[in-house]
C-alpha cells in the first residue's frame, strides 16, 4: 500500500498547488448586489476547482484520495490559527479602548445557536448539528472542532458544511442584509458596524462595504467599528466557542434532539478527549 500511496500524495500536492496558483491569478473580484457589493476571495475559486475536479465531475481525483488529504485540512488551518494568535497579543490595547458597547455586542454571535439548532433538528440533522450551529463556522472553529472530535466525525461535517456554505454564500448575504438594515434606518450606523465584525474578513468586507455604500458620510467610522469587531470576534471567538458555545450546544443536543443524542454525545466526548491527548 506505501508504494500506491506516494504517488497519490504527490498528486493531491500538485493539484492543491495549481488550483492555489490558479485562483490566485484569478485574485480577488466585486460585483455590484443591491446597495453593496460581493466580494469574491481566491479561496471561493479553490473550492469550486476542488470540487469538480471530485469524482461527482471531472473525476480527476477519487474518494481514496479525497480521504487521504482530509488530514491536510487540519494542518492548514493550524497554522492559519497560528497566524490569528500572533495579531490578537499587540491588539489588545485597541481592544480594551473599543468600550462596554463593543464587548457587550458578542453575545450575539451566540445567536447561531438560537436561530439555526431548531432548523437544524427540523432537517434531521444529528451529531452534524453541535459542528454546524454552535458558531458560524470560519476557520477558528474548524480548527476547534477538529481538534474536539476531528474533522471526519459527525461534527465535523456539519462544521464543514456550514464553512463551505459560508465562504460560497456568505459574502453576498451580508452584503445583501447589511444594505437591506441600513435601509430600514432602525438602527444606529455604528450598531450595524458593529454586527459586521463576525470574525469572517470576507463577510466583514461585503458588509461593511455595503454599509459603507448606504451611509457614505460615516465611512470612516463604519470601517473602524466593523474592524474592530471583527478583531475581537476573532480573539474571543475560540473561547467562546470551546467554553460555552459548543457546551451549550451539546446540552440543547441531549434536551431536544433524537432519543440516542446523549447516548452519542457522551460516547463522543471520551473520544474526543482521548484525541486530544
Amino acid at each position: 500500500m506505501e508504494p500506491m500511496q506516494k504517488p497519490s500524495e504527490w498528486k493531491i500536492h500538485a493539484l492543491v498547488l495549481a488550483m492555489v496558483a490558479v485562483s490566485e491569478f484569478i485574485g480577488i473580484k466585486s460585483f455590484q448586489v443591491g446597495p453593496g457589493k460581493a466580494i469574491l476571495l481566491p479561496m471561493l475559486y479553490a473550492l469550486v476547482i476542488g470540487l469538480m475536479l471530485g469524482p461527482k465531475f471531472l473525476k480527476v481525483v477519487d474518494l481514496e484520495e479525497m480521504k487521504l488529504a482530509t488530514p491536510f485540512i487540519g494542518l492548514s488551518v493550524m497554522l492559519l490559527i497560528a497566524k490569528y494568535g500572533t495579531t490578537i497579543g499587540p491588539s489588545v490595547p485597541l481592544l480594551i479602548k473599543a468600550g462596554p458597547a463593543l464587548i457587550l455586542q458578542e453575545i450575539g454571535n451566540f445567536g447561531t445557536i438560537i436561530l439555526a439548532f431548531p432548523i437544524a433538528m427540523l432537517l434531521g440533522f444529528r451529531r452534524e448539528a453541535i459542528g454546524a450551529v454552535h458558531s458560524i463556522a470560519r476557520e477558528g472553529n474548524l480548527a476547534i472542532i477538529g481538534e474536539m472530535y476531528g474533522l471526519e466525525s459527525p461534527e465535523g461535517r456539519g462544521v464543514m458544511g456550514v464553512y463551505i456554505c459560508g465562504t460560497l454564500f456568505g459574502a453576498i448575504f451580508f452584503g445583501i442584509m447589511a444594505g437591506f438594515f441600513a435601509s430600514l434606518k432602525i438602527f444606529h450606523p455604528y450598531a450595524l458596524a458593529m454586527a459586521c465584525g463576525v470574525g469572517s474578513a470576507s463577510m466583514m468586507a461585503a458588509s461593511s462595504g455595503a454599509l459603507t455604500a448606504a451611509v457614505p458620510a460615516m465611512a470612516k467610522e463604519i470601517q473602524a467599528f466593523a474592524s474592530a469587531s471583527n478583531l475581537l470576534t476573532a480573539a474571543d471567538g475560540v473561547y467562546a466557542s470551546v467554553f460555552v458555545a459548543i457546551p451549550f450546544t451539546e446540552w440543547l443536543y441531549r434536551k431536544f434532539g433524537p432519543k440516542e443524542a446523549a447516548q452519542a454525545v457522551a460516547q463522543a466526548e471520551p473520544a474526543a478527549g482521548q484525541e486530544g491527548k
